[in-house]
């Protein structure tokens, strides 16, 4: 469920006031987190790394409450859920968009992951929760090495998105360079920086 709330009453009020008609409001950070753990889990278990690393972004981002502010328009929405996209290639050789409602439940999350997908590749039909959620974009180019990526400020899609590439093999460990944009009306460095931080640990700590 989301409900516009008066922006002088929330804790962005200064924010909303400085970015939200400035001609550049989106930030990017690059950060290089180690995904050994989760390679690891991926091959033992036989469960996919992309669905992995988005439950951990879903939980790393659950509790930092800026994540559940989104401007829109005019507006500054509040939002009860969270919902992490996947871009999925889909029968027709294209690409369709797939919303994950987040639960910290991995095995059902894992489920509605393996489910949505699968339904979105076979229609060519997107999953869209963005009514619902806070949607977390995120594009995962698996067929290169990149370092990172800025995306576009299109002044309609506001919501964070992280982009990866392959992850890299160094001696015993897997790293992967990650970019993460977000509206500076929503979250400052401050709140960035600390989800990046607990998107390290989700993925240190991730228990299967």
């Amino acid at each position: 469920m989301r409900t516009a709330i008066n922006p002088k009453e929330s804790s962005r009020a200064q924010a909303f006031e400085l970015w939200m008609k400035a001609p550049n409001p989106m930030v990017t950070f690059f950060k290089t987190i180690d995904v050994t753990r989760l390679v690891k889990i991926s091959k033992r278990k036989g469960l996919k790394f992309n669905m992995l690393l988005d439950y951990c972004i879903g939980r790393a981002a659950a509790s930092v409450q800026e994540f559940y502010l989104l401007p829109a328009g005019d507006k500054l929405m509040h939002y009860d859920a969270i919902a992490v996209n996947t871009i999925v290639k889909n029968k027709d050789d294209g690409t369709s968009s797939c919303d994950i409602l987040f639960t910290d439940d991995l095995n059902e999350f894992n489920r509605q992951y393996a489910a949505h997908t699968a339904q979105v590749a076979n229609s060519c039909q997107d999953c869209d929760l963005s009514d619902h959620c806070m949607v977390i974009g995120t594009s995962a180019i698996i067929n290169t090495d990149i370092d990172g990526a800025v995306g576009m400020n299109s002044g309609i899609f506001n919501n964070p998105f992280l982009i990866w590439g392959r992850y890299r093999k160094r001696w015993f460990r897997y790293h992967l360079p990650i970019s993460f944009q977000f509206h500076h009306t929503q979250m400052d460095g401050l709140h960035a920086g600390r989800f990046l931080t607990n998107l390290q640990n989700e993925i240190n700590q991730l228990k299967v």
